[in-house]
């Protein structure tokens, strides 16, 4: 639970959704956090893309009801968003400080240590990925595991610079389901698109000049010893990205999970990828889901398991890459 502190503390509780949205004030300005569950169990962080939420960027993964059996059975979810991202939020004032992605990382374990947590598990998505990554190499005895969908970890490349609307529809999602000429937007496409008229430029601007100044982590990624499962879609502009970073980490920890005709955000275009991963990645903490009565097509049915995770290897001994496709 929440105490209170010189440097956190509650401004605001708020229904959002069905959890309960708390403004928590850091050294680095405030930050809304929305908590889904039973606070008594482990924590699960996640942290978004740029100019995302926890709904525009994570409702596809726990609105499934597979993956809601699998975390939110065995993990309160803390949804930290970055500051200036939660719904209705205000223009941040022009003077105050552009935190850095340093910063950022700092804030989490404010956050962490305002809801009174030890170790969590960490989701996020490209640039949250980036953050919650160095968050765990800042502070190791804090991280139980990483859990990244399209994640970076190297200086920005000259294209990151080129950011407007329709390129962040292209950095999330793939060319399927954009549209074209001949086929609509798909529908989560059109969403996203309307939750990004509602986000404040100069909020967006922010998060983005402290990614385009972030550092390289790729040397530092061998100590990290923490389990990480890394999503990516096989259409995602950071394809390369995770490839490098799989390579920097240490495989005895580490495994990879490519998403065929999939962009980046795996966890709203094909969300269902990522449950038999989870799945078997949680058996390695010994969390499972609950018993329940499941349709033979189910992605949690037996018979739809990849051989390679039923190996010894993937029970959280050694993970290794795998690829995945959905069949519709």
């Amino acid at each position: 639970m929440a105490d209170s502190s010189d440097s956190v503390s509650i401004d605001m509780e708020t229904i959002s959704l069905g959890g309960k949205e708390y403004l928590v004030k850091t050294c680095f300005g405030a930050v809304s956090v929305v908590v889904f569950g039973d606070q008594d169990k482990p924590a699960l962080v996640t942290y978004p893309d740029l100019a995302l939420n926890h709904i525009s960027c994570f409702q596809g993964l726990f609105f499934c009801p597979e993956a809601s059996s699998i975390l939110l059975h065995n993990f309160c979810i803390y949804h930290i968003s970055p500051p200036g991202h939660e719904l209705g939020a205000a223009p941040i004032g022009s003077d105050d400080l552009i935190p850095s992605a340093d910063d950022l990382a700092d804030q989490i374990v404010e956050v962490l240590n305002f809801f009174r947590l030890g170790a969590v598990m960490c989701m996020g998505v490209t640039a949250g990925a980036y953050i919650l990554t160095l968050f765990a190499m800042k502070y190791r005895q804090r991280v139980l595991g990483l859990i990244l969908v399209s994640p970076l970890c190297r200086p920005p490349s000259w294209t990151e610079w080129l950011l407007n609307k329709e390129l962040l529809l292209k950095r999330y999602f793939s060319k399927e389901v954009r549209g074209s000429v001949v086929a609509p937007e798909s529908d989560i496409v059109q969403a996203c698109r309307r939750l990004l008229d509602e986000r404040q430029s100069i909020n967006v601007c922010r998060f983005l000049e402290a990614m385009n100044g972030r550092p390289d982590l790729s040397e530092g990624l061998r100590k990290l010893h923490c389990r990480s499962l890394i999503f990516v879609g096989e259409n995602s502009p950071f394809h390369s990205e995770a490839l490098h970073m799989t390579s920097k980490l240490d495989r005895r920890y580490s495994a990879l999970v490519e998403v065929q005709a999939c962009g980046s955000m795996v966890t709203e275009e094909q969300p269902h990828a990522m449950l038999i991963p989870i799945e078997y990645f949680l058996m390695g903490y010994g969390l499972y889901r609950p018993t329940l009565s499941i349709s033979p097509r189910s992605p949690l049915s037996p018979s739809c398991i990849s051989p390679e995770l039923l190996s010894p290897e993937s029970m959280g001994l050694k993970l290794k890459p795998i690829k995945t496709r959905i069949s519709l």
